[in-house]
């Protein structure tokens, strides 16, 4: 890991730029992409600027945007914000960012890994409250989502560039394909919705799939009164097994028999037949009850 913080603030000050062709950059400085880091960067600078928007981001937010990447978002972010504070894992774009960020002077760029950072570490960064801002690399976008929302920071919002598919797990309803226990992680601690599609076009270089947008409002009240952990392991309960009824899956995580398993689910006022994707968040709580 470089362990470089601010290098962009020193080394160019406030130098005032147009924004840079970031495909120009690129070539010039012999930047090689990673697959490995799923590294696909926004190129279209309408679309920039109505991520921008979805956030909400203004004058007062501090921000924090996972994946500097080529630096294009954190540039139009810079716009709106008071301050961004933006983690890469990827040292080999220090010269890329050099260059496309030139004359910034509210943007850091923290070459670490969020998911390996404790609380502490992030709010000794970011101070009190701030939102995310990502166009997440696909491979760790449930880890990074979870991270922020099962954390202890003040965090008011993440909006997120992620797999189509991806998106319409996180804002599924119960009782279709893609409602699993993350659309339940997440309704239990905020309020999601997508924002807008994305073309794959849309990136440099292109991915195989579209994207979409996801705001995640961040509300903790949802769950007071409740055992959350208790909630958390219900979830990934019901859904271990898609197949198997919600006694089949609930008898294994718990370690108690179906019988048991079954008049539990009955006591909660469901069939003892139910399947996980039937319930919503509501009848978890209600569930949580019996264990």
């Amino acid at each position: 890991m470089c362990g470089t913080r601010g290098f962009i603030q020193e080394n160019f000050g406030k130098v005032k730029m147009e924004d840079p062709n970031l495909k120009s950059i690129i070539n010039d400085v012999g930047f090689r992409f990673n697959k490995a880091l799923g590294q696909n960067f926004i190129s279209d600078a309408n679309l920039l600027t109505a991520i921008v928007a979805d956030s909400g981001v203004n004058a007062d937010d501090v921000v924090v945007e996972i994946g500097t990447g080529g630096g294009t978002l954190t540039r139009a972010l810079s716009a709106a914000a008071k301050r961004v504070i933006s983690f890469e894992v990827d040292c080999n774009l220090q010269s890329v960012l050099a260059l496309s960020l030139r004359g910034i002077d509210n943007v850091e760029v923290v070459f670490r890994d969020v998911l390996k950072m404790s609380d502490e570490e992030l709010r000794a960064l970011t101070g009190d409250s701030f939102k995310v801002v990502a166009n997440l690399p696909y491979y760790i976008t449930t880890p990074l989502v979870m991270r922020f929302l099962e954390s202890a920071l003040d965090v008011k919002s993440l909006t997120v560039m992620v797999q189509q598919e991806v998106a319409d797990r996180f804002v599924a309803k119960p009782d279709t394909a893609d409602y699993a226990a993350i659309t339940l992680a997440i309704e239990s601690c905020a309020d999601a919705r997508i924002t807008r599609k994305v073309n794959r076009k849309n990136f440099y270089p292109v991915p195989n799939v579209d994207s979409a947008v996801v705001r995640i409002d961040v509300d903790r009240t949802k769950l007071d009164g409740e055992d959350a952990p208790l909630l958390r392991k219900l979830f990934k309960a019901a859904f271990a097994m898609r197949r198997k009824t919600l006694a089949n899956n609930l008898s294994a995580a718990f370690g108690i028999d179906k019988q048991d398993a079954s008049e539990r689910i009955t006591k909660a006022g469901f069939s003892p037949m139910v399947r996980g994707e039937a319930l919503s968040l509501e009848d978890f709580k209600k569930l949580s009850r019996q264990f």
